[in-house]
């Protein structure tokens, strides 16, 4: 149960964000697009994490790396989360965009 939630809030298992981004993973920024033009990962995907049921059609294949990021790690883990249940296979929580910057 400890490990789950700390899956969840993004203390889980660290990611590899250079193999996953050599394998062509979409990085997707799910904080507000205010936060977003503050400062972002080059190539990275603005979707707020309110708008992501909606914009799933911007992620169209479900088997493609995909990596959430946010300011902390807590909207992406919440975004992961959410895309494994749509059935995304490979959604990793990238945590704070700092983490995941090029």
């Amino acid at each position: 149960m400890f490990n789950i939630l700390k899956e969840l809030l993004g203390f889980g298992p660290k990611v590899d964000i250079s193999a996953l981004l050599k394998q062509g993973a979409i990085i997707v920024d799910v904080r507000s697009p205010g936060e977003y033009a503050g400062g972002h990962s080059k190539g990275s995907v603005n979707i707020p994490l309110d708008s992501l049921r909606n914009n799933l059609k911007k992620l169209p294949d479900k088997e493609k790396p995909i990596i959430t990021c946010c300011a902390s790690g807590a909207r992406s883990a919440s975004a992961t989360s959410f895309l494994k249940s749509q059935g995304y296979t490979n959604v990793h929580n990238g945590g704070s965009w700092y983490n995941v910057k090029q």
